[in-house]
């Protein structure tokens, strides 16, 4: 079997595919698309890092690739829907620069503070400033963290061992977790009002996007820090450097940009309290080692034992269990997918109920698929099958499974009930035939919803002209509805309606949607 290595990897990964008898390994770093292409065709396996772009080009051209592993968390140079499609298993490893980033934070924080990047400048054009780098101690400062994931988490612990003052914002960490790690939860108001330093370790979706805004600095204490090591676009560049030329925003630690690498004319490169590195959050040799030994060893563990690790888009069982429960796997995932999004609050206890046919299976890989489709929306490390169930335990999340054989109104039946601290939400599916996944329950309304990628679901109050409303604003904004659901307690009550669209909508047209007469609330859901 041959793997081709596309980007530069340590050789320790190298090596481990080149001891391994029956597995063929060839280096060829820095080809360009269409000399990828014109060889892909050949291996069974490529493994990349963020250089190389696996695009449905390459893809289509990979004729007997199995498995792309990428050595690193992030899959953003990877098309892998196009790998879903065509049964190409996407793996990559998780967890292996948490450490390395949490680290890179602290540095960048110490950096700001004490202006160590400017005074190293200065001395080597040969001046003694002393007086104009007088720095800023970090003892008793209060850190805002926004997002408590594994990178947050990390950085929370290395900023009490400097004797900060650490307040949190993520609203899916229980009380309990943040008491151990001696963190305070506050509401992200809070963290904005009450930080002398603000660090970001969040994914990059609609909510996050731009969260530091010319708004949200306004909120801030004079002369503020700000650090980003997680993704680019979640501070809006151009209040920022507004922030750092008024003082406002005292400086700005960044790794990650808007466009990277940032263009020449990118005002941040030239003020004077800004330090900037080249996305350098997973760059030790240490990383470097860990993943792309973890990427080879599941390379050929997959290749020569069928055993699947670490997969962003198949769950880690082997491949002739695979098809006979993927439907369910598909329904399970969709659903909490579909709950995560439509509950508030802190999760605390993560319920799935079985009832019927689909207990022929082994139904543990569904029950995994279910919490993955569950803290995909909110997490900002990659979450596949392999680490749902230990960030679920890290969150204090309880998970709890129940098995009916009974047969009921159907011949197999999921439920999911998420209890959070604002309440309790559920979401009932079934297969119809072998594979037409079905959402029949929200809470107490039955429908019959197909499952899509972009949803809205709507409470609203059972009267006329809602539906027309709704169906008018999307239209005149140029939204399809491919399909519409809906279900009410009775005549003039509380009502659910659910459509399907093709396309995602902004938060302007959410914001006129929710200001229609009779709607209670909306949820733009992406699955």
């Amino acid at each position: 079997m041959k793997v081709l290595i596309s980007d530069k990897l340590s050789p320790k990964g190298i090596e481990l595919f080149q001891k391994e008898e029956g597995i063929e390994v060839d280096v060829k770093v820095g080809m360009s698309p269409d000399e990828l292409i014109s060889v892909i065709g050949d291996y069974d396996a490529l493994v990349v890092r963020s250089a190389t772009k696996v695009t449905p080009q390459v893809q289509a051209a990979a004729k007997n690739l199995k498995v792309i592993g990428r050595a690193g968390s992030g899959v953003d140079n990877i098309d892998v829907s196009e790998a879903s499609k065509r049964g190409i298993i996407v793996m990559n490893t998780p967890g292996g620069n948490t450490v390395t980033t949490a680290e890179h934070t602290i540095s960048l924080i110490l950096s700001l503070v004490r202006n160590i990047p400017q005074a190293t400048i200065s001395m080597k054009e040969k001046k003694w400033e002393k007086k104009k780098f007088m720095g800023t101690e970090i003892l008793n400062k209060t850190l805002g963290i926004i997002g408590m994931g594994k990178i947050g988490t990390e950085v929370a612990k290395r900023a009490k061992g400097l004797y900060m003052n650490v307040i949190a914002y993520d609203p899916y960490i229980s009380e309990e977790a943040a008491r151990k790690l001696r963190v305070e939860l506050v509401d992200l108001d809070d963290i904005f009002s009450k930080s002398d330093i603000i660090t970001l370790h969040v994914p990059k979706n609609a909510e996050t996007s731009n969260l530091i805004n010319k708004q949200t600095i306004e909120k801030m204490k004079d002369g503020v820090r700000i650090i980003n090591c997680a993704r680019g676009g979640l501070v809006d560049e151009t209040a920022l450097v507004e922030a750092l030329k008024s003082g406002k925003v005292a400086g700005a630690a960044l790794d990650v940009f808007d466009q990277e690498p940032p263009p020449a004319d990118n005002p941040l490169l030239d003020l004077p309290n800004s330090i900037l590195t080249p996305h350098l959050g997973a760059s030790t040799e240490e990383a470097q080692d860990n993943v792309a030994i973890a990427i080879a060893e599941q390379i050929i563990d997959f290749l020569k034992n069928g055993t699947i690790r670490n997969a962003l888009n198949a769950p880690s069982i082997p491949l002739d269990v695979l098809s006979s429960i993927k439907p369910y796997v598909f329904l399970a995932e969709n659903m909490s997918c579909l709950l995560s999004q439509l509950s508030e609050g802190r999760m605390q206890k993560f319920t799935i109920s079985y009832l019927g046919e689909v207990l022929n299976y082994n139904v543990a890989p569904i029950t995994v698929a279910a919490l993955m489709g569950l803290l995909k929306p909110i997490l900002q490390e990659t979450v596949n099958y392999v680490n749902a169930p230990i960030l679920a335990k890290e969150r204090e999340i309880k998970v709890a499974e129940t098995k009916e054989s009974s047969i009921g109104d159907y011949t197999n039946l999921i439920t999911i009930t998420l209890v959070t601290d604002k309440g309790a939400y559920t979401v009932s599916g079934t297969l119809f035939g072998k594979a037409n996944a079905r959402i029949v329950k929200i809470n107490t309304f039955d429908v019959e919803v197909q499952l899509t990628d972009e949803m809205l679901v709507f409470s609203n109050i059972d009267r006329p002209r809602v539906i027309g409303d709704i169906g008018c604003l999307l239209g005149e904004s140029g939204i399809n509805i491919s399909g519409m659901q809906f279900g009410s307690e009775k005549p003039g009550g509380k009502a659910i309606s659910v459509l399907n669209i093709d396309s995602k909508i902004n938060n302007d047209i959410l914001g006129k949607l929710k200001r229609l007469p009779n709607v209670v609330t909306v949820t733009s859901v992406s699955l």
